[in-house]
């Protein structure tokens, strides 16, 4: 399972993300897009050093080195600005690098370099007031052809959906508002793993 971090500060936060880590939580995207760089380097010291290799930066990725991170996260006007800055050369530095997308037909766009990609949004977002998908991502994922990245569904994933998310040809699932606006987010975690790993195995 991935978790992507509010966007803003929550009550409690560097708690709540240790006690999904110690339920299995395998990658925590941290995107905190309005953090400085002291902010960011400040927030990521408070979590502790045996999770940090479960961490993937969205920005300020200059701190990663000394922050013990290798793992870095790209948006897609990144990714679509810049496509020589993933090249076999900068992507092997990293442990691991993914990005997002926003079509069937983006994604399959995308080289092999990126280990995998968020398409979104699956269904209306929790956390984004008037998100909510433009086409049926389900019937788009039929038209599939790139299986060299793995394909995250993103966009209002919970506890209630993740199944029939799986079940129509995404690899994985992040959570973002069905943890960072539930009263108890991990217990949602943990149910939204359990279903998962009961279809995948």
């Amino acid at each position: 399972m991935i978790v992507i971090t509010n966007p803003s500060q929550v009550k409690n936060e560097i708690n709540i993300l240790h006690s999904l880590f110690e339920e299995g939580l395998s990658l925590l995207h941290i995107r905190k897009p309005d953090f400085s760089e002291a902010e960011m380097a400040q927030f990521i010291d408070q979590i502790k050093l045996e999770f940090r290799n479960k961490l993937v930066l969205h920005n300020h990725l200059h701190l990663a080195e000394n922050l013990g991170i290798d793992r870095f996260h790209f948006s897609e006007k990144e990714r679509k600005n810049n496509p020589a800055k993933f090249s076999k050369p900068y992507r092997f530095k990293y442990e691991s690098i993914s990005t997002s997308t926003h079509s069937i037909e983006d994604f399959n766009s995308i080289e092999d370099e990126f280990d995998y990609a968020f398409l979104s949004p699956v269904f209306k977002s929790i956390s984004k007031e008037n998100y909510h998908p433009k086409n049926d991502l389900f019937q788009a994922v039929k038209f599939r052809t790139n299986y060299k990245t793995k394909m995250v569904a993103l966009g209002g994933i919970d506890s209630n959906n993740i199944q029939k998310t799986l079940e129509n040809g995404f690899d994985d699932a992040a959570l973002l508002g069905t943890i960072w606006n539930n009263e108890n987010p991990l217990k949602e975690f943990k149910l939204c793993q359990q279903i998962a790993l009961s279809y995948l195995q």
